[in-house]
């Protein structure tokens, strides 16, 4: 089982203002692949806009403080943000965190077409997000 950085997810009320903001003051720009596609319909309909160094991705996230109680999930990425990785093996890295007595909401592909995700806090309450693609 793999993990790498794969993006940050900051949560925002504006997210034109936080996109030109990372464009323009950090001047990153719009990844040329791997976007998501979000799955709008089910728990989740905020704006997001994604940036990119060229490795690793931003996720400019609409601040959402109910998208947890929207799909019945404990963890809601999107009150606060996340930081995720990707992985080649979720189904081993959901038996790790059981093995460690982590607890973890699995969205499946609630959010993201393509994507099966995991969320999770870290000791101080920062989610974490572990994700495999399914495609």
């Amino acid at each position: 089982m793999k993990l790498w950085l794969h993006h940050i997810n900051l949560s925002t009320e504006n997210v034109a203002r936080m996109d030109a903001f990372y464009r323009d003051v950090l001047q990153l720009t719009p990844p040329t692949s791997d976007l998501p596609t979000l799955e709008k319909s089910k728990g989740y309909a905020g704006d997001v806009a994604f940036v990119s160094d060229g490795d690793i991705q931003l996720h400019l996230a609409q601040r959402d403080v109910t998208a947890g109680f929207n799909t019945g999930q404990i963890v809601n990425p999107v009150s606060h943000g996340h930081i995720a990785y990707r992985t080649d093996d979720l189904a081993a890295f959901r038996a790790h965190l059981e093995s460690q007595n982590i607890p973890y909401s699995d969205w499946g592909n609630a959010a993201v077409a393509g994507w099966h995700q995991i969320f999770f806090y870290d000791p101080d309450g920062n989610v974490i997000e572990v994700h495999q693609s399914e495609t």
